[in-house]
């Protein structure tokens, strides 16, 4: 059955036993969410709502990776795009620069498709060099120095968070059908978002049941070490687990992997959390029930994309 259905995805045996594996977990976890449901349904309504989100997501997630590359990418550029959104509804704008925004949006296809052509070279440098020289240029033209600091730092960050950061989910998706002979391009995609997305939940489990030290405590207050150390080893097991079998990585390799994504997407989600903070919002969004926003929930991989990303093209890359 398992042949028949990868044959008939056009998607690697490792990633569809992967997947169904997640299917799996998903539908175990929505069973024991429902028993607790029965018993106490005011206390663990979130919890719910939260199940009730991820059937969504990792649907529609399955869905991209299933139908074709290009389904994929432009569904991980509308991923950036309302990312890209969110994040310049919650910043303040100058008037003066609000036409300007529009450059920021049109950055979004342009990134990607450098991305779907696999040409690093450009990819590498279109945001951080010419979007970054573009702004303050236009700024300045205009003649406004009035906040122009603030306006060119926070535009540019959220062009790097939003759009170059998670563009390195199609790159690796592209460039990965020719470096990794396992899984193809959809394995290390797999590889990378499952276990970013995994160790949120697991530092949030460790924090809250052994969670006494925080670590950061005026920009995450729920953030304990013992969470992050819980997570980061967790994650890094099974990174060792699934790393072989979905990628040309051996398990130290796959451990070392795994460690890497765990530690950058706590770094990830705290600098969010921060921008939040400075901001004074609690969630970046209302767009996913119980999760807050795009931008809430895609804020691991913010870091632990390009982490991942840059770690395996240096090592596994001839």
């Amino acid at each position: 059955m398992i042949a028949t259905l990868s044959a008939a995805l056009e998607l690697p045996r490792p990633v569809v036993v992967a997947m169904l594996g997640l299917w799996a977990v998903l539908i175990a976890a929505s069973a024991l969410v429902l028993a607790l449901r029965a018993r106490d349904e005011a206390r663990y309504r979130e919890l719910t709502e939260r199940t009730a989100s991820w059937w969504w997501m990792i649907g529609a997630f399955t869905f991209a990776i299933a139908a074709n590359q290009v389904v994929a990418i432009v569904f991980l550029a509308i991923v950036s795009y309302l990312a890209l959104k969110e994040y310049l509804s919650l910043i303040p704008t100058r008037r003066i620069d609000r036409g300007l925004l529009l450059f920021a949006y049109l950055a979004v296809p342009v990134q990607y498709f450098w991305a779907a052509v696999d040409w690093y070279n450009m990819f590498i440098v279109f945001v951080p060099v010419w979007m970054f020289l573009l702004f303050p240029a236009l700024m300045a033209l205009r003649g406004d120095t009035q906040n122009f600091l603030r306006a060119v730092g926070t535009l540019s960050w959220g062009l790097m968070l939003t759009v170059f950061c998670l563009s390195h989910l199609a790159m690796l998706l592209v460039s990965g059908e020719l470096t990794n002979p396992v899984g193809g391009g959809v394995g290390l995609l797999f590889f990378v978002v499952v276990l970013a997305q995994f160790n949120d939940v697991a530092q949030y489990t460790w924090g809250k049941l052994f969670g006494r030290h925080k670590v950061t405590p005026s920009v995450s207050p729920k953030k304990t070490w013992e969470g992050l150390v819980g997570g980061v080893l967790t994650t890094t097991v099974l990174a060792a687990l699934l790393g072989p079998y979905l990628t040309p990585m051996d398990y130290l390799w796959s451990a070392l992997a795994g460690s890497i994504i765990g530690v950058s997407g706590f770094l990830g989600d705290i600098n969010i959390s921060a921008v939040k903070r400075d901001l004074g919002v609690k969630d970046s969004g209302g767009l996913i029930p119980g999760h807050g926003g795009i931008l809430d929930r895609v804020d691991s991989l913010t870091f632990a994309a390009p982490a991942f990303f840059h770690f395996f093209r240096y090592f596994f890359t001839p």
